[in-house]
């Protein structure tokens, strides 16, 4: 695996102002975490609620 460096020192001393001994501490999914990442499932994106909705209609007749 790569990682991007700059990026994620950018990220790290910049975005989340870590200072350097901080940011060398961190493991990779602590610094993930910190930044957001892996804080469960993503939002649905709109194709995948066109095809729930096409495999699942509302009944029009159901009780409410």
């Amino acid at each position: 695996m790569r990682f991007d460096w700059p990026g994620l020192m950018r990220a790290g001393f910049q975005g989340l102002r870590l200072p350097p001994e901080a940011f060398w501490s961190l493991t990779p999914a602590e610094l993930r975490l910190m930044l957001g990442e892996g804080q469960g499932p993503r939002p649905m994106a709109r194709a995948r609620l066109d095809e729930l909705m096409a495999n699942f209609p509302d009944d029009e007749g159901a009780k409410r």
